[in-house]
């Protein structure tokens, strides 16, 4: 240790992500001076993400939020005066009660997601906050539940293969998910099964720093991965290549799927995916014979209109090869189904009233600007955790929306982001070394604690507080509204399962991380011999009578159940809505399909606002193909403008064969103060086929030079 530190503790990475790294934090003169990568996690190693690694000039930075504020001037003209926390906060319950007086509470709406993944300050008593307001629900479906709800109808609420026994895999699938950018610390796992002999294999549209980097790369057209699982499906049927044993004792509905499967064969699918169809039976008989074959399902999968779907045919396919009788073999979809969270104490879903209204944070524009109509207009939204701004569809209409002189908007923040530009009141909260809590992992096994090690600069106060104080001024009597961060703590971890067997709070001080009791990446195979927790215990390759439903470890957040259309009882390949097939007038307007991954340098919209991140991520760049780019006289390093119906935005033009003809790919994250608009403002609000997902690879754009 360097002479001059004076303290290290235990630090737990906040922001959403699946590796959630166990971090030490370093502290000198009571200030926050370095932070470092746990090098005892064996998962995290000792290595941080690029984001993170100098985590400590995030909680200096000096644009950052100190003190609360009165908007002064036009709403996103960032004009601001500070008041007092008592000011702010009686102008806030001042406010709110009027409205609720006036039009009652369904007026009022929180807009949160998981800009902290703490299970104090992240998935807070904003919640419970709100619900015992009576307000209008948010729905949250960024990410994932289209993902969780087919996973949950075909294995059940299993976190699937270890994704430390991925170094027991031989046969390794990364499908939608660019790992060196946003799964880091698992890629370091695949890459040491790599270098003892497992293939990787890694199914993207476009050639990610990932898909580079593995042994083979499938690219099928965007939205277009059921038809190729389905097309898996068939020759592994029709070649026999069906662990038969596994299947008659531990699945359901085989023949149907074979019935399903017989005409999706692999020159039907290389129409639609563009993938060759001996391609296609090389993938299917190179999975089928290597074990241990693992697959780990990327959130993108479900960004096009049939996602569900298609996710419902791939997790069909390690039960079809017997995958699951192997450590190292299955499938590896969120961890979180079987961590010990305590989702109803956290949330209170049971104080909302019967018939309150339900919105979706995905359709917030819709909502915001009357498009979709309310039997109670939204009067007030309070913002934290998130920045819809630049990460939610459909932007202008946000921005129209949130231009509503009759809309009182609340923000805590930490910078004035996109968001908060145009709130009426913005409230400093704290950051992560800043506070006690615990951080929700959602992509591996092990809890992960975060001490609080310094003070928060000028009036900064974490999150949990914020509700505290607000509840105590609102006259909520309810005992989690009283409790301190240590009581949330004790009363949010289900401490008494066994899963958590040995575990407590004040293990978790002293280690800052500890493993749950469900075996170890050398002897997990939790469904060698079925036990899948859905209704049949087996993997249900047909399911009758489902409805369409919004699933997810974090579904008790919202009271967004809604039973919808009846769903297909067989995975199947679903067309996108907006291609050249299915909406030709449109695909003559807008001819290319757009994809908005991660960026490499930005953790959604955070750091998006610091210049070394920016240098280090590049400006808003455009991939394109030459072909492409040749047809519209398009240069490298040309400012291009992308645009369609809904909106546009700017960046620099990079022709690249990373990309094939007819697609273009802008990551997100960009804020739009800084830039001419961002990529989501070309992103429909329209669902996938189920979850309520999000449907952000599922768009036409048109491109053309900026003069």
């Amino acid at each position: 240790m360097s002479a001059q530190i004076k303290k290290t503790a235990h630090g737990g990475c906040p922001h959403d992500c699946p590796d959630t790294c166990s971090m030490v934090y370093e502290v000198e003169d009571g200030k926050l001076v370095g932070v470092k990568g746990n090098p005892d996690h064996p998962m995290t190693r000792g290595g941080l993400c690029v984001k993170l690694k100098d985590y400590e000039k995030r909680h200096y930075h000096p644009d950052r939020l100190l003190y609360p504020l009165r908007r002064t001037g036009p709403k996103g003209s960032k004009q601001f005066e500070r008041i007092s926390w008592d000011e702010a906060l009686d102008e806030i319950t001042t406010k709110w009660k009027a409205i609720i007086d006036e039009h009652g509470p369904h007026a009022i709406m929180p807009n949160s997601y998981l800009g902290n993944q703490g299970l104090v300050h992240g998935l807070n008593g904003g919640d419970a906050f709100f619900n015992r307001m009576g307000a209008t629900v948010t729905e949250r479906t960024f990410c994932g539940e289209g993902s969780c709800t087919a996973w949950l109808l075909t294995v059940g609420p299993t976190a699937g293969v270890d994704p430390e026994s991925f170094i027991h895999s031989k046969y390794i699938v990364i499908w939608a998910c660019n790992s060196v950018s946003t799964n880091l610390h698992h890629w370091h796992t695949v890459k040491e099964a790599q270098k003892k002999g497992a293939k990787v294999i890694v199914i993207d549209s476009f050639a990610s720093k990932t898909a580079k980097e593995a042994d083979w790369h499938i690219a099928p057209k965007p939205g277009t991965d059921g038809a190729l699982a389905m097309a898996v499906i068939h020759t592994l049927i029709e070649e026999g290549l069906v662990d038969q044993d596994y299947v008659d004792n531990y699945t359901v509905g085989y023949a149907d799927l074979a019935e399903r499967a017989k005409a999706r064969t692999p020159e039907w699918a290389e129409q639609i995916t563009g993938i060759p169809a001996d391609d296609i039976r090389k993938f299917a008989r190179e999975y089928a014979t290597t074990p241990p074959a693992a697959i780990r399902l990327g959130v993108a999968l479900e960004r096009s209109y049939g996602g569900g779907q298609a996710i419902r045919a791939v997790a069909c396919l390690p039960a079809l090869i017997g995958a699951w009788r192997h450590v190292g073999g299955g499938a590896l979809q969120f961890p979180v189904w079987e961590h010990p969270y305590k989702f109803d104490v956290i949330c209170r879903a049971d104080l909302i009233p019967e018939g309150t209204p339900v919105v979706n944070n995905l359709q917030l524009g819709r909502v915001l600007t009357g498009e979709t109509k309310l039997d109670t207009p939204i009067k007030s939204m309070m913002c934290w955790n998130t920045n819809p701004v630049t990460q939610a569809p459909e932007t202008d209409k946000i921005i129209e929306g949130l231009k509503r002189e009759d809309l009182f908007m609340v923000s805590a923040e930490h910078f004035i982001s996109d968001t908060a530009a145009y709130a009426d009141i913005v409230l400093p909260a704290s950051m992560g070394a800043e506070m006690e809590d615990m951080v929700l992992s959602w992509g591996h096994l092990y809890l992960t604690y975060n001490e609080k090690c310094v003070e928060s600069p000028g009036e900064a106060i974490p999150n949990n507080e914020i509700f505290r104080r607000l509840a105590q001024r609102m006259g909520y009597e309810e005992e989690n509204f009283k409790w301190s961060d240590s009581e949330c703590l004790e009363n949010y971890v289900d401490w008494e399962s066994p899963a958590c067997a040995g575990i407590d709070l004040n293990y978790m001080r002293e280690h800052g991380f500890a493993r749950l009791n469900v075996g170890t990446k050398d002897d997990r195979a939790p469904h060698k011999e079925g036990n899948f927790p859905t209704p049949s215990g087996k993997c249900e390759f047909k399911l009758d009578g489902a409805t369409n439903f919004v699933a997810g470890p974090f579904r008790q957040m919202y009271e967004g159940f809604q039973a919808g259309e009846l769903l297909d009882s067989l995975p199947d390949y679903v067309a996108s809505r907006e291609t050249a097939e299915t909406n030709p007038e449109l695909f003559k307007k807008y001819p290319l399909n757009i994809l908005s991954p991660k960026s490499h340098g930005f953790l959604n919209s955070c750091y998006a606002n610091m210049d070394h991140k920016i240098k280090g991520q590049g400006e808003q760049f455009v991939l394109i193909h030459v072909i492409d780019a040749d047809a519209r006289g398009i240069k490298e390093n040309n400012k291009v403008r992308v645009f369609n119906g809904r909106g546009a935005f700017e960046g620099d033009a990079r022709i690249t064969d990373d990309v094939s003809a007819g697609i273009i790919v802008a990551t997100l994250g960009y804020w739009r103060q800084l830039n001419k608009g961002t990529v989501n403002c070309i992103s429909s609000a329209e669902f996938v086929d189920m979850g309520h997902a999000p449907t952000f690879s599922d768009n036409l754009v048109q491109i053309e030079l900026v003069s």
